[in-house]
């Protein structure tokens, strides 16, 4: 069988019982920690693998034991749904408890003193830290197609740690990191780019290395290769960093004093950290004009063809503008 037509996917589909009634909330608590999404009331579905299917077997074995009925099977998705369709449904669903965990830490972040010092009542402030870093552990395990939320939690999560660190001043100096180090490199990042990764790409080949390589990794993780430099991705050596999205680490640690770059960088944390910080008239339309770049092209080649047009243009006005 040709590799394109073997199955994607694992279903369980199910029937329990009106009672007892916690048999219901059980199993749905269940599947939510499984990663499991529903695409039919009682169809739910997990990337195949041999993981996944032990997990849907313990499931289905708990229906069964409380006189339900499920049934575990491969499948792929021929009409009606696609792959596509399935995965939003995935990436979606992460990026809810993403956008949730990171209210949550810019709650922590609002409720410190100005770094100065370990603020008071920094151990508790430890543990609500490091209860969020478990709770992020958790959804990065069940995050399959790499939910773009992540980097700003990590990133939020990163610079509460710094804060509750005793002050270091030579480590709050920094020097900006000459372009001419990075000339004619390959950058990589994840695939299906969207704002944040469009625009720093943009950024990276107009002003820092005009002669940029861009490579497009599958997933959060990836072990660079020699003069390989990673951005808004999972430890890369350029991405989110408190409440900075990457563009905005970019023109910070290049040094990029431009003016017109300013609102360019506010309209980028705007549509990608989506907390309102700079409440740029300009973000919603910005975003919808991406959003239609993403659905018009898969290829993420394309998707940046396309952008940095976006991004000339925006640039360009507000250095006439300016």
């Amino acid at each position: 069988m040709p590799e394109a037509t073997e199955p994607r996917w694992l279903l369980l589909i199910h029937q329990i019982p009106p009672k007892p009634a916690y048999l219901r909330v059980k199993i749905g608590r269940r599947l939510l920690g499984l990663g499991a999404v529903a695409i039919k009331n009682s169809v739910y579905v997990l990337p195949r693998s041999e993981q996944a299917r032990e997990d849907f077997q313990w499931v289905r074995r708990e229906i069964v034991a409380g006189r339900g009925d499920a049934t575990v099977c491969e499948a792929r998705f021929v009409e009606g749904h696609s792959d596509a369709d399935v995965e939003a449904l995935f990436t979606t669903a992460r990026d809810a408890e993403y956008a949730a965990l990171a209210g949550e830490a810019r709650r922590l972040e609002r409720a410190l003193p100005p770094r100065k010092r370990p603020p008071i009542g920094a151990e508790h402030a430890k543990q609500a830290l490091a209860r969020l870093r478990k709770q992020l552990s958790s959804v990065v395990a069940i995050d399959f197609f790499g939910a773009p939320g992540r980097e700003t939690v990590e990133g939020l999560l990163g610079g509460i740690d710094r804060r509750l660190r005793p002050a270091d001043a030579s480590a709050e100096l920094r020097s900006p990191v000459s372009t001419a180090g990075v000339r004619a490199r390959t950058w990589v990042t994840r695939r299906g780019v969207h704002v944040d990764r469009i625009a720093s790409a943009w950024l990276i080949r107009r002003f820092i290395d005009p002669k940029a390589r861009f490579k497009f990794a599958p997933g959060h993780e990836y072990a660079p290769r020699a003069g390989e430099l990673r951005f808004d991705m999972f430890e890369a050596e350029f991405t989110h960093d408190g409440d900075l999205c990457t563009f905005e680490v970019l023109l910070r640690n290049f040094g990029l004093k431009e003016a017109a770059l300013r609102p360019v960088a506010e309209i980028v944390h705007d549509v990608d950290l989506k907390d309102g910080k700079f409440a740029r008239p300009e973000a919603p339309g910005v975003d919808r004009l991406l959003a239609g770049i993403g659905m018009r092209h898969k290829e993420d080649e394309a998707r940046l063809a396309e952008g940095a047009v976006v991004f000339d243009s925006l640039y360009e006005y507000f250095k006439r503008k300016g």
